[in-house]
């Protein structure tokens, strides 16, 4: 079992994230993508970035964990949510835009190479992608969940074969430019 698909790893999670949102990201988004475009959130989690994002787009939520679903739609449930892996992303729709919010960061490397192929195959004709990472040049696992940091370079190497590279960035989230986010653009 993952380690969110227990019910109280994920109620714990979302009182740790209590405070923490997406309000950056969301805005780098805006403005690359147009108001009312057809969005897929990649590892929603407790949903708050995917509440910000729902302000301007049609949402539709996604997770692999079913206990993160099950709490967000039992307060919304105008909310279209599939469970999904960020990894085979297997879903037979096209959407105008990806995104997420440091959910790509548990994917080894060649489950990110593996993901970054089916969002090409998933995102519309000129769709935009956004996604944040942890920054660093590590691999770890706590509690059993895997985290994979990355630095501008990598994620340049890995998106470009695919993707024209928008914008990227480092920022700050906890510590100093601790984070790095990536604007791709389907060609």
């Amino acid at each position: 079992m993952a380690y969110f698909d227990n019910m109280e790893n994920a109620k714990e999670y979302i009182n740790m994230a209590e405070g923490i949102d997406g309000t950056y990201l969301v805005n780098i988004l805006k403005k690359y993508l147009q108001k009312g475009s057809t969005i897929l959130e990649l590892g929603m989690g407790p949903g708050k970035d995917l509440n910000l994002l729902k302000k301007d787009y049609k949402v539709t939520g996604s997770d692999k964990s079913k206990a993160f679903l099950d709490l967000y739609s039992d307060e919304n449930k105008d909310i279209e949510l599939l469970l999904l892996d960020d990894k085979t992303l297997n879903i037979d729709r096209k959407f105008d835009s990806i995104y997420s919010n440091k959910v790509l960061i548990h994917l080894d490397k060649d489950e990110l190479k593996e993901s970054i192929n089916k969002q090409y195959d998933i995102l519309n004709n000129d769709g935009i992608a956004l996604h944040s990472f942890w920054r660093g040049e590590t691999e770890e696992i706590v509690d059993g969940l895997k985290f994979v940091y990355y630095d501008k370079d990598e994620l340049i190497n890995l998106f470009s074969k695919k993707f024209k590279i928008l914008d990227i960035a480092y920022y700050t989230e906890m510590e100093y430019k601790d984070s790095i986010y990536i604007v791709i653009k389907k060609a």
